[in-house]
């Protein structure tokens, strides 16, 4: 696992700045980038991109780190669009080739048309909403998780190009109770633990 493009989904609206995810995303580039036999490359949302360029990304790559806040639940608007526009370009272009069925049976086999077999991906996302509304009961998500509950549609999506989830991590209370250093801490122990499994 040797090439890695990271993605910072966060861009500036409204009272939200990214700046957390923006943090996040440069100790991703220079954890890698500091770090022998890694190759980097890495694009912000926020920023002026070419899909045709970031399909190339995508194809590049070993394992896509994907950086995203919550905004009602989803993803920044600004996040799922690239997700579009790159994606759609990438059909029949490295992403994907079909939705997996064919005309003669076409009840099965939805969503095995991926081209990214092979590549892994991790998942960060930050959250206003306390890790409890997660976990305790009659709490707002009723014990769902992340990944199973808000997220479980953005695993579809990779999983329908041919990726497979290596590890996500999910930073809780981040608006109002944030302790930035224990975060990034902890996140500097996930990533230890989560490469050093992989490349064991």
């Amino acid at each position: 696992m040797k090439n890695i493009f990271i993605i910072n989904g966060a861009h500036p609206f409204a009272h939200s700045g990214g700046r957390f995810n923006q943090t996040l995303f440069e100790k991703t580039i220079s954890y890698f980038e500091n770090t022998a036999d890694f190759e980097v490359k890495y694009t912000s949302v926020g920023d002026t991109y070419d899909p045709k360029t970031e399909v190339n990304k995508f194809k590049w790559a070993d394992l896509i780190i994907y950086h995203t806040p919550i905004w009602w639940f989803q993803l920044p608007y600004g996040f799922k669009k690239y997700i579009d526009e790159v994606f759609t370009e990438g059909h029949q272009n490295g992403i994907y080739k079909s939705d997996g069925r064919s005309s003669s049976n076409p009840n099965i086999n939805y969503g095995t048309g991926g081209l990214m077999h092979g590549k892994k991906y991790i998942l960060t996302t930050s959250w206003n909403a306390p890790k409890t509304a997660f976990t305790l009961e009659n709490e707002f998500f009723d014990q769902k998780s992340v990944d199973e509950g808000p997220l479980f549609g953005f695993h579809k999506m990779n999983k329908f190009a041919g990726m497979q989830v290596l590890a996500t991590h999910h930073f809780h209370d981040i608006e109002k109770n944030a302790d930035v250093p224990h975060e990034l801490a902890e996140y500097q122990s996930f990533l230890d633990e989560t490469m050093k499994g992989c490349m064991a």
